[in-house]
């Protein structure tokens, strides 16, 4: 107890649940606010049902005040990652809590300390589990709507974190791209030439059932490319069906890219799906209400799409797969009468993705940023290189 606030662990599913809905109480009438999905954000928290709880370390703490949730954080230590990057990083994550830097501050200080007494040397954050689940804190876009995959958060957080010590370890962006009427020329006949000289071919879906054939090797694939960036972590064949069975249900299939070779391989795939952020918000985390509006068909229009992964085979990177990806893509879009995406997140030195969207007119709407904090009494490898 500090101050009339008492930081007290989850220890059952009541606890869980009331861990989950914080955040939907916090920003209740905020339009910038996209609720999760409640029963689905269980599932990712709850131990017996996530496969990575194989290989994490998970802790879970409420912030109390005269009996109510003001705050809410995750601790996680997740073996894969130090055995990849060989860093003792304990991550914390699912951090909100009301404008109080007290509350904060001992909602962090309680990571800090466990994390110390497992042996980590820094904890780095906000992080989940892995790359599929929310990274970081929205630093600038605070009136933007957010998308179904990240999440809002008030100015004040960043503010609260440096002031406890915390500094910046990475930041990404998100911009927004005006969807044009056609697609550019140059996309189209340097999509004719690639498909051509790489005997290659756009494979198009009408059910969700005939992407599966596909999904490991995009697996495979994201593995491969994604391994060297930032804090990831290997997507192991059961985290793969645990992901699948999440997200398979909003896949629009007509909205997906996957290029193959002429031995049916899949070399490139470009994943996008209609903004389901408004049906979201309908729902204000109930699955009940969810189901309800896909069954009767009351989902809210949109005019917007959500570009999730582009992935291309690491012996096909530099022979200019992107424009075939884009031109597939961008034709579906516009026939369909799209007029903006969202690229959600991407490393703000991403160059080479960012080059892409100067062809179209694009604004960066959104900064988010993951923050490090070395532990006084710990040693860093590097000072033992």
């Amino acid at each position: 107890m500090n101050n009339d606030i008492e930081i007290r662990e989850v220890i059952n599913d009541r606890d869980l649940e009331q861990f989950v809905r914080f955040p939907i109480e916090l920003y209740s009438g905020n339009s910038c606010f996209v609720p999760p999905i409640v029963e689905d954000e269980m599932r990712i928290l709850r131990g017996s049902d996530n496969p990575v709880f194989n290989y994490c370390r998970v802790k879970y703490w409420l912030a109390i005040r005269n009996k109510k949730v003001v705050g809410r954080v995750a601790g996680i230590i997740n073996e894969a990652f130090i055995d990849k990057w060989a860093k003792r990083y304990a991550r914390f994550g699912w951090l909100d809590f009301i404008d109080d830097e007290q509350v904060a501050k001992l909602l962090i200080e309680s990571v800090e300390q466990w994390a110390i007494s497992e042996g980590m040397e820094a904890l780095n954050g906000p992080l989940g589990f892995t790359d599929f689940d929310p990274e970081g804190i929205l630093i600038e876009g605070f009136n933007e709507k957010s998308t179904i995959v990240q999440r809002y958060n008030a100015p004040y957080y960043m503010t609260y974190l440096e002031r406890a010590g915390y500094i910046k370890d990475a930041d990404w962006v998100e911009y927004q791209i005006t969807i044009p009427n056609a697609v550019p020329e140059k996309f189209q006949v340097a999509a004719n030439f690639l498909l051509d000289r790489y005997k290659l071919k756009v494979l198009k879906f009408n059910k969700k059932d005939e992407i599966l054939p596909y999904v490991k090797e995009i697996f495979n694939i994201i593995n491969d490319i994604y391994g060297l960036m930032y804090g990831f972590v290997p997507i192991t064949n059961d985290l793969r069906d645990f992901y699948i069975s999440r997200y398979l249900p909003f896949l629009d299939p007509e909205l997906l890219a996957i290029i193959v070779d002429e031995n049916d391989k899949v070399v490139s795939f470009g994943i996008t799906m209609p903004s389901l952020s408004d049906v979201f918000r309908k729902a204000n985390g109930s699955l009940t209400k969810l189901k309800a509006m896909a069954l009767t068909g009351l989902k809210p229009k949109t005019d917007t799409v959500d570009m999730y992964f582009i992935g291309v085979r690491p012996d096909y990177i530099n022979k200019g797969l992107s424009a075939v990806l884009i031109s597939e893509i961008g034709k579906k879009l516009i026939s369909r009468g799209f007029k903006f995406a969202e690229t959600n997140m991407e490393y703000e030195s991403n160059e080479a993705v960012q080059a892409l969207w100067k062809h179209f007119s694009a604004r960066m709407h959104k900064r988010r940023r993951c923050y490090l904090k070395y532990f006084i009494n710990s040693t860093r490898i590097e000072d033992n290189i």
